[in-house]
């Protein structure tokens, strides 16, 4: 089976899309490939999502907001849109879903996009491994 190819998609690029972009690729190794955009990238990742992530052991710190591009776009087997609406791209005959996470502090949302990148993987035929969020 070809290597699976994710897109995640937010607004800014600071905080949500780079925690699941981070937790991905800590999860796949190089069995997956994927990265993260916005349509309006900030100035830099939210400190939040970093300290959030950094507890878990995954260090997003060398990430930067970035502008999604038409090459991502075309290269992804899936897109995940992160509450950015109409202003995220629109490719026909690609998957597409959208996570709608929960505001919150950043350890809250890392959670939930945990969760949904484990399921993501599974759906896409990658084993994730143990979790890295610790249990309620």
């Amino acid at each position: 089976m070809p290597t699976p190819h994710v897109l995640f998609l937010c607004v800014k690029n600071g905080g949500k899309s780079q925690m699941a972009l981070g937790l991905f690729s800590h999860y796949a190794g190089d069995r997956a490939v994927a990265w993260s955009a916005g349509s309006e990238p900030g100035p830099a990742l939210s400190s939040g999502a970093v300290e959030a992530m950094a507890a878990v052991g995954i260090d997003i710190s060398h990430e930067r907001p970035k502008r999604w591009t038409d090459s991502r776009l075309q290269e992804a087997d899936v897109i995940i849109t992160m509450g950015c609406g109409d202003t995220c791209p629109y490719i026909p005959g690609k998957r597409y879903e959208d996570w709608a996470i929960e505001p919150g502090p950043s350890e809250d949302q890392r959670d939930q996009i945990d969760g949904r990148v484990r399921e993501l993987m599974v759906s896409l035929g990658v084993e994730p491994g143990p979790s890295v969020v610790p249990a309620d």
